[in-house]
């Protein structure tokens, strides 16, 4: 799994490559508290080329989402698909995350 940050404004957009696992999926959670602690207060999570996420990838995405509404911060999900979709669905996940269908909407909800 890779992780690649953009800046959109005030918006830090993070790329996630590959899967989402329990051998990676920490390297997000790390990645966001790290940004946490430097005082961002907007986040997009694009997950556009993540093809697979296990319980500890869904684990990692529920402590993220869960620190970030505690903080009363910016949060959405972006360009889920595929079996990570099917994953969040079954896990009745959709209506608990902030998702958008693209990066592009997420920063109009965030800029509203």
């Amino acid at each position: 799994m890779e992780l690649k940050i953009r800046k959109n404004g005030d918006v830090y957009i993070i790329d996630v490559n590959g899967e989402m696992d329990l051998y990676n999926s920490y390297k997000l959670k790390e990645l966001v508290m790290k940004m946490l602690e430097k005082n961002v207060k907007s986040f997009i999570i694009n997950l556009e080329q993540v093809d697979y996420i296990d319980s500890s990838g869904i684990g990692a995405l529920i402590y993220i989402c869960s620190t970030i509404k505690k903080m009363n911060l910016n949060l959405y999900i972006s360009n889920i698909h595929g079996s990570v979709k099917k994953v969040i669905e079954l896990t009745k996940l959709m209506g608990y995350f902030p998702i958008a269908n693209s990066v592009e909407e997420a920063l109009l909800m965030i800029n509203e």
